[in-house]
């Protein structure tokens, strides 16, 4: 081989793998954990408008059903956490004290007004993340499923982008014992709205296995429609299982992800320059399963102690853990990282 053909075969060696690591990073993506929550109130209108021009690559959506079947978008099956439910219908609490979606009328839903999440410590509404959008400023309402895909879809024919969605099935178990079937009416929205295969940019995520396996086997084959799955992992010992690499073989059956709690894929007990890394996404990875861990935040106490910083932490898990995309309150933050990484 003379000289300059060798040059010419290194640059294109070169080249070729500079397109393989852009293409790799270009794969990885930022999902908007309930919007652009770590600066507006979660699951509000708002939120997700943020969240789209911050340019995440999918927003999510919990999904819960009112009492007359309508779909919402609200993280909770209870009102308590970020609405004023407990004063425009005070008498309405079941008999643990909670306010539950299921047994309101989307015509009442519609008269709550909206806040940053809080807790009631000594009697009082205190928001859980200080530092966030002041409590009860300005108007936040609650919306629907369907006026979100709406608001994402026309978002996405204005400016010529392609934003996913990532709609969670949300306490499935809970809404089949009200006599509702929630897995079933998400599913009709999306088949309604275009989203029918593996191709859409939609994944549908759900924490309970038996309905991931009802959807996968029973669902989507009546329906005609093939989506992508996600199971979520929580740390809890009903999860173990999920965990081994028998497990992650199960669950590859029916779901083409896993969206686990971050500290299943690095350890809490990781220190700086001594990470512990599972093999969670070695073997989600061997399955063909995408990796999505949780939750990605920048307030004050939510950056482990082994990390220096947000852009580290992020750095650790894209490209130390090798996942495919995080959740995260502050998606122009994960979206500016993968950015100067390319």
């Amino acid at each position: 081989m003379t000289l300059q053909r060798f040059r010419t075969s290194l640059m294109g060696v070169i080249a070729m793998s500079v397109l393989l690591s852009t293409t790799v990073q270009a794969q990885k993506v930022v999902v908007a954990h309930r919007g652009a929550s770590g600066y507006l109130p979660e699951h509000t209108m708002p939120a997700k408008a943020m969240a789209y021009a911050m340019g995440a690559d999918y927003i999510e959506q919990d999904v819960v059903m009112t009492r007359d079947d309508q779909l919402l978008v609200f993280h909770d099956i209870t009102l308590d956490r970020t609405t004023d439910v407990a004063t425009r219908f005070p008498d309405r609490a079941r008999e643990d004290g909670h306010y539950y979606v299921v047994d309101f009328t989307l015509e009442e839903i519609r008269q709550l007004k909206v806040s940053e999440g809080f807790s009631i410590r000594q009697g009082e509404p205190t928001a859980n993340y200080p530092a966030r959008f002041p409590m009860w400023q300005s108007a936040f309402a609650i919306h629907t499923l369907v006026e979100e895909i709406e608001l994402i879809q026309g978002l996405n024919k204005s400016t010529g982008r392609d934003v996913g969605i990532y709609p969670e099935i949300k306490s499935p178990a809970f809404h089949h014992q009200e006599g509702k079937d929630l897995a079933t009416e998400i599913l009709k929205v999306l088949q309604h709205y275009g989203y029918t295969s593996k191709d859409s940019k939609v994944y549908l995520q759900t924490f309970e296995f038996d309905e991931l396996v009802r959807v996968h086997d029973e669902l989507l084959p009546a329906m005609g429609i093939d989506v992508k799955l996600v199971l979520l992992i929580g740390g809890d010992e009903d999860s173990a299982w999920m965990l081994e690499e028998q497990g992650i073989e199960k669950i590859s059956k029916y779901a083409d992800g896993i969206g686990p709690d971050k500290s299943l894929i690095i350890s809490r007990n990781s220190t700086k320059g001594n990470l512990q890394i599972s093999k969670l996404v070695e073997y989600a990875h061997a399955n063909n399963m995408q990796v999505h861990p949780y939750t990605f935040r920048l307030d004050e106490g939510q950056i482990p102690s082994y990390a220096d910083s947000f852009d580290q932490l992020l750095d650790y898990f894209y490209f130390g853990a090798g996942i495919d995309g995080v959740f995260t309150d502050f998606p122009d933050r994960a979206v500016q990282f993968l950015r100067q990484r390319q």
